[in-house]
């Protein structure tokens, strides 16, 4: 199907459905012509969705049906409606749509975790470079421990959560770049090997693991998330497919995914309860790891499940329905 002729040839007609749409007062005749507008426009629509699933002029049209179908079904009832399928439907869509890149960005950190580290431990002299063996002492038996201790618990909770979020926050923002993402799960990464390794050198990689992992889990899976939804948005400018342009691409994509820095300001806020809150206090590591283990798994449940029914049902973790939505709640 040549689109372009195709909305030549109909363009009077739906210029004249939207223009039913946006009137504020209709007679009898308007609101027939705007049904029976609307059903033509609907069968134009699927269409072109049938040649090329996201073009401008099908995005546009769908919008104009929205508006059409407004004037006989109503408005939203509430704000909370609009906020409800914002974390029901949007976010958990968005947060499918990265799963298998969130795989491949945990997999990368902890290959190359576990490559510094190994390097690290089986070089002579290489750990002996991060410190004298006083300092690299203190590390291993004090400062790592007590880092979780050290601070108030609502004070050293905030420090960790805004710190967490901005890192994620960027991680979206600059994954256009294509650049930023890798030298941050570099950096990241690399940071861990060697804290493993001085950890390592001195007895104590049991601790490493037991204070990492209640935390840990959920705080790094938000951190791959991020990693995920960059790549993605840099993805999409890089192959945007045969019916979009790179600015369409990058446009409709980074709209969707951006809203994953939402998600994850929660997700890390829920993290950084877990390790101001959970991993200081004096009880049984199973009880910890467990804590941390639920909380991940909730995040996973919500990301794969309800976004994986979310998804299948056509959403996209587009936002334009739901600014779509707030939109006819002011005006209404």
């Amino acid at each position: 199907m040549d689109l372009d002729a195709y909305a030549e040839v109909h363009r009077d007609r739906w210029q004249e459905l939207d223009r039913l749409a946006r009137a504020r007062h209709t007679t009898g005749a308007d609101v027939d012509e705007l049904v029976s507008g609307y059903q033509a426009a609907a069968t134009d629509l699927a269409r072109i969705r049938g040649a090329a699933p996201r073009t401008a002029t099908g995005d546009r049209l769908s919008l104009t049906l929205y508006r059409a179908r407004l004037r006989f079904t109503g408005t939203p009832v509430d704000p909370l409606t609009a906020v409800a399928l914002f974390f029901t439907r949007h976010l958990p869509a968005a947060l499918y749509r990265i799963r298998w890149v969130t795989i491949w960005v945990a997999l990368a950190t902890a290959a190359i975790g576990a490559i510094v580290a190994v390097w690290i431990t089986t070089t002579p002299g290489a750990t002996a470079t991060f410190g004298t063996p006083e300092a690299l002492r203190q590390y291993a038996t004090q400062d790592f421990v007590d880092y979780y201790s050290d601070h108030g618990l609502g004070a050293f909770t905030a420090q960790v959560w805004t710190n967490n979020a901005y890192i994620a926050a960027t991680m979206v923002a600059f994954g256009i770049t294509g650049v930023f993402v890798p030298f941050s799960i570099m950096q990241n990464a690399v940071g861990l090997g060697v804290s493993a390794a001085i950890m390592h050198s001195q007895g104590r990689l049991a601790d490493f693991f037991l204070y990492i992992a209640p935390h840990g889990q959920l705080e790094l899976y938000s951190v791959f998330l991020a990693g995920g939804a960059g790549l993605m948005i840099f993805w999409s400018w890089v192959a945007p497919g045969p019916h979009r342009t790179r600015a369409q691409a990058l446009a409709e994509d980074g709209r969707a995914l951006i809203t994953i820095a939402v998600g994850l300001t929660l997700t890390l806020l829920l993290s950084g309860l877990v390790e101001g809150v959970v991993t200081r206090q004096d009880w049984p590591w199973p009880v910890k790891i467990g804590i941390g283990t639920v909380a991940l798994a909730a995040v996973l449940a919500y990301q794969w499940v309800l976004g994986g029914r979310a998804y299948r049902a056509g959403e996209r973790g587009d936002l334009d329905e739901f600014e779509r939505g707030t939109s006819a709640l002011v005006a209404g």
